[in-house]
């Protein structure tokens, strides 16, 4: 067998599932830019003859032999995909034609980590494979939701015209340890900031719903996508299908750590979604997946790396 390549393996999803791999008795082969991966992501893995770590940015064509590609390259927290949106587009657009061509020179299998955020807005609730979503195309998500929603078309199209193998999995809301505590996003968010004794910033009157799904079960669900045998699957929703306001997460964050902190609204961001939550039904049926990590138990593990991480950094 020929390596797996992860692209964006120095992430906090890719990072976990370089782990998984390598535990598998995989060779792995990481590819990041280093954008938003970092290196204390994988510095674990680093000597062990199974990884080996390559800097690139696929936007950049790239030579190697692997058997599979899972493509994870995009930065993926809102401060980050809007600090370059340019960028953006062209990690997901022509990123993934290279990795899509160096697939039909290997021969190999692809995995796309497309998202939810194909969805924008939903009309449809819960959020079902066959919706064609509600996108703002000029709005500013745009470079990431569209970005994706490209990467989504590629695949289909070189699956369709060249024969190469892909699969899709729309990733809905993920956390867990290696999270960049800075990233922008709503868990990250509150836990440091209930950790540090700040107001956690909740956007409009925290009716907006979320559904999470912890990084262990994210990774076993993309694992499945990428075995299984049918090329003709089409994208999959993996995520939690429990949903919850954004006001009883920072409630529950604040139980958890026992923290003093209060609430701040703040002004909604344009375009965010009011609800999200996935239908897993496909999962269900045909990968036999669903998640097993209730959030109490994930947060309880996602808080104590966060405080590990900010006692580290003097900020606690």
């Amino acid at each position: 067998m020929q390596p797996i390549l992860v692209t964006g393996g120095a992430g906090f999803l890719g990072s976990h599932l370089c782990d998984r791999l390598v535990e598998r008795g995989h060779d792995v082969i990481c590819v990041d830019n280093f954008f938003t991966g970092r290196k204390e992501n994988i510095a674990h893995l680093m000597g062990n003859p199974q990884f080996e770590v390559i800097r690139h940015d696929i936007v950049q064509p790239l030579t190697v032999e692997v058997s599979q590609i899972f493509n994870l390259a995009c930065p993926a927290s809102p401060v980050a995909y809007q600090y370059n949106p340019i960028k953006t587009i062209k990690t997901s657009s022509v990123g993934m034609v290279n990795m899509l061509g160096l697939a039909k020179r290997c021969r190999a299998r692809v995995l796309q980590a497309s998202t939810s955020e194909i969805y924008g807005d939903p009309k449809i609730h819960p959020q079902r494979e066959d919706d064609w979503g509600n996108v703002n195309p000029i709005g500013p998500r745009s470079c990431y939701d569209e970005g994706k929603r490209i990467a989504e078309s590629l695949c289909v199209n070189y699956s369709h015209a060249h024969g190469v193998e892909t699969r899709i999995i729309r990733i809905f809301n993920t956390y867990g340890p290696r999270m960049d505590p800075d990233d922008g996003r709503v868990i990250s968010n509150f836990i440091t900031q209930a950790l540090r004794g700040e107001p956690l910033t909740v956007y409009g009157d925290g009716s907006q719903t979320r559904s999470f799904c912890f990084v262990d079960d994210l990774i076993e669900g993309m694992l499945r996508l990428m075995a299984h045998p049918d090329n003709e699957i089409g994208p999959v929703n993996v995520g939690n299908p429990a949903e919850m306001t954004m006001l009883e997460l920072a409630e529950a964050i604040i139980g958890i750590i026992g923290s003093s902190s209060h609430v701040d609204f703040q002004p909604l961001p344009k375009d965010d979604p009011t609800r999200r939550c996935p239908d897993i039904s496909k999962a269900q049926a045909l990968l036999n997946w669903e998640p097993l990590v209730d959030l109490k138990t994930g947060l309880a593990k996602t808080i104590d790396y966060y405080r590990e991480e900010l006692r580290r950094a003097g900020q606690i």
